[in-house]
């Protein structure tokens, strides 16, 4: 029997009772220390414990981590030679002790009143998952670029995690908080998922009648990828797995995510029609007709530097020309992995850009 997504309440329990902290990570030597440090500084009561699922880096990430927990008994390391993300979670959670979990990403900084929050909101809303707004920021013109893309509609279609105000049931939580009691009743996450494996979760934890739940008050810092190489894999890879994860759930997955592939389709039409009027092969009103192909593209240029000169294009120029450069490398990019993807499936296809950091472009 099917149950109404929302209709159970998940268990309640103390806020003394503990919480464990899980974190995947991948060459993060430059972002790790201070993703810990907000760990262990949030303000709750009850104890702590910090689980790094640790990949094999290669730029001196897991010596880090190693000296990191040598420093502080509440951090413990568990090993994830497969380096993928869910994989990496699983094998947290089941080293966790403590009836609530909370997901980090080693490209975050938490609030420290991150942890007090949610758990009043799991509380108060009976709710299974809890997760607030992704506020990336950046430290070069890139990565402000990119910051930018994060927190605008535009960028990412305006999941509620991007800058929605107001609270209520979710899709889905960016990396969340979760009763361990739940996770256990649904299963962990699906280690064939590589990228998207937190909706799916979702999705599952949804169908068994519990809440998903977002709360605004809820902030957690992202820091974006680095250079314009990593970018472009990271989206194409994100699409790749968006495109699989439409095989496999079809229409549970929000219209939003065809946006991309559209604009991909889009461009790709307009060329050739742009080819056949050239050549001549358009002619008269036959190639008029066909011109109105290039009005969407037309109208999303005119977009892209709308923002990119717009208030929230940044203060220089350089990050207004990186912005130019960015949106359109993160919707292309993800609209060309998607199509592949719903094409062929993602199979064995990685986010090679946290395999090896490349230096931030200027």
């Amino acid at each position: 029997m099917q149950v109404e997504p929302g209709s159970r309440d998940a268990p309640v329990v103390s806020d003394t009772a503990g919480v464990s902290f899980v974190m995947p990570v991948l060459n993060e030597r430059a972002y790790l220390q201070r993703a810990v440090e907000t760990v262990l500084a949030q303000r709750f009561d009850g104890p702590r414990e910090l689980i790094l699922a640790l990949g094999p880096s290669t730029d001196g990430t897991t010596e880090l981590a190693r000296t990191l927990a040598d420093g502080d008994d509440r951090i413990r390391l568990v090993d994830n030679p497969a380096a993928d993300i869910p994989i990496g979670l699983n094998l947290a959670i089941r080293a966790s002790s403590f009836p609530t979990i909370v997901r980090v990403d080693a490209h975050s900084e938490l609030d420290p009143e991150y942890t007090r929050t949610a758990l009043a909101t799991l509380a108060r809303e009976r709710a299974a998952n809890v997760g607030g707004v992704m506020r990336a920021d950046g430290r070069t013109p890139f990565q402000r670029a990119v910051a930018r893309a994060y927190n605008s509609r535009i960028g990412l279609g305006g999941g509620a995690y991007h800058g929605a105000t107001h609270a209520g049931e979710a899709e889905s939580a960016y990396l969340g908080v979760f009763r361990r009691a739940v996770l256990d009743e649904v299963g962990l996450f699906d280690e064939t998922i590589r990228r998207g494996e937190d909706w799916e979760l979702n999705l599952r934890i949804r169908a068994a009648g519990y809440r998903v739940w977002f709360d605004p008050s809820l902030a957690v810092t992202y820091w974006p990828r680095e250079s314009w190489p990593q970018l472009a894999r990271q989206f194409v890879a994100t699409g790749q797995w968006r495109g699989e994860l439409v095989r496999r759930f079809g229409r549970r997955n929000s219209v939003r995510f065809f946006a991309p592939p559209a604009l991909v389709l889009s461009l790709a039409l307009s060329l050739v029609v742009w080819l056949l009027r050239a050549t001549g092969v358009l002619r008269g009103g036959w190639a008029v007709a066909a011109s109105v192909v290039f009005l969407p593209v037309i109208a999303y240029v005119a977009l892209i530097i709308a923002v990119a000169l717009g208030r929230g294009g940044g203060s220089g120029w350089r990050d207004r020309l990186w912005t130019l450069a960015v949106l359109p490398t993160m919707h292309l990019a993800w609209g060309s992995g998607f199509i592949r993807g719903t094409l062929r499936g993602a199979r064995d296809t990685v986010d090679t850009s946290r395999l090896a950091r490349n230096t931030p472009l200027p």
